[in-house]
């Protein structure tokens, strides 16, 4: 027992760290406030850029949501039809005429280039559709995924931040779908593991070194992403949002400063894609997690013993000191145990989840650490890139 004593000691110490030192990402207080200021002397020029492969299910919720943002300045949208076989772009076409006052470009990918990931290389056409010569150059780009449902005043919420604290992107976690047993049990959790991963607070210090962001919702300074060599400088990447938000962090603007970012949460912008299934959130996870590791297997080795020591020694400790009845260890495994509640209860408040999620952290680690696993798995098989029918082989692109 002496040597499960230390462990969870250990385990302990690891969360005393992760509360204490690890830039408080738990609090969950990176928001992007609704009742915020948000007014600006004069308010620039933004261009939507969204692209669509077979979206037909979510469009005729987000492209109205789009369209209709109650924005000040000037606005236009420029949908990308990545070579989709379904309606997604008849039902855009059918959207457009319903919101004359937000130009709508339709455009279709051409095939996809070898050293592209498809979501990259449908952004970057979009990118060199917005920047015709026959069009007007807008100040602002505003990346965003065809799922996601724009709150009412979300992009004038985003230009105002941008210009108030003069940033070169702001970024937002959206409010991810938790609405079927498998989504309330896992992603919440996802969204706790990518704040641990990439703090928000850390990111958004200029002097931080950590840089992320969160693609669904990018809005970002049109000269910046140019000055970076624009999509093309992270076509190869699978994580492209933090990669996007790393280039742009660590360049040098024509202000003579560097790219300043900021990441935050919102509760008045969500996403519409589903995960009803353990197996969609599973091949959700697989696809990137190898990759967030650089496809290192002494890293998968560190992430497994962490994973183990941090989240599953505390319920293993208390299992095995009711069973001897070990006091001691019964009262280390259960303040251990409560230091992980504390750290996870601001992110199930977020998602207006009952108190008792809470208690279910270990199994939904064990059940992150297989899909990492799979995903390492699926790299050696050269299937580790696989979305929404295409195939990216990852020693290719890393």
């Amino acid at each position: 027992m002496t040597g499960i004593l230390l462990t969870l000691v250990l385990s302990g110490v690891s969360w005393v760290y992760l509360l204490a030192f690890r830039g408080q990402f738990w609090r969950c207080d990176q928001r992007l406030s609704a009742s915020g200021k948000t007014t600006v002397s004069q308010w620039p020029s933004v261009c939507a850029i969204v692209p669509a492969r077979n979206e037909a299910e979510v469009l005729p919720q987000s492209l109205p949501a789009l369209m209709g943002q109650q924005y000040p300045g000037s606005f236009r949208v420029v949908l990308v039809d990545d070579q989709s076989t379904d309606d997604t772009r008849t039902i855009a076409q059918s959207t457009q005429s319903n919101y004359p006052q937000t130009p709508l470009t339709l455009t279709e990918t051409e095939p996809l280039p070898k050293g592209w990931s498809g979501k990259l290389w449908a952004v970057h056409q979009g990118l060199e559709k917005a920047l015709e010569a026959d069009a007007p150059l807008p100040d602002y780009f505003l990346l965003t995924d065809a799922d996601i449902l724009h709150g009412q005043h979300n992009l004038k919420q985003l230009v105002a931040k941008a210009e108030r604290e003069h940033l070169d992107l702001v970024s937002l976690m959206v409010l991810l779908r938790c609405q079927s047993f498998w989504e309330k049990l896992l992603i919440p959790a996802f969204v706790f593991f990518f704040q641990k991963l990439y703090p928000f607070p850390w990111v958004n210090q200029p002097q931080h070194p950590m840089a992320a962001a969160a693609g669904g919702c990018i809005l970002v300074r049109r000269d910046v992403l140019l000055a970076v060599g624009g999509i093309e400088s992270i076509r190869k990447a699978l994580i492209d949002d933090c990669a996007l938000g790393a280039v742009i962090k660590g360049t040098v603007t024509d202000r003579n400063r560097a790219g300043r970012i900021w990441l935050g949460l919102t509760t008045n912008t969500i996403s519409l894609r589903p995960y009803p299934s353990l197996e969609t959130i599973w091949n959700m996870v697989a696809r990137t997690a190898f990759t967030q590791l650089n496809y290192s297997f002494g890293m998968l080795l560190a992430t497994l013993v962490a994973m183990v020591l941090i989240y599953l020694m505390p319920p293993v400790g208390l299992v095995l000191g009711l069973w001897m009845q070990d006091w001691t260890l019964i009262g280390v495994a259960a303040l251990v145990w409560s230091l992980m509640v504390t750290a996870y209860w601001p992110t199930v408040r977020l998602y207006r989840l009952p108190f008792w999620w809470t208690l279910t952290l270990p199994l939904i680690a064990a059940l992150y650490t297989l899909m990492t696993v799979d995903s390492a798995l699926r790299h050696l098989q050269g299937r580790g890139g696989a979305w929404k029918g295409r195939v990216y082989s990852t020693s290719s692109i890393k």
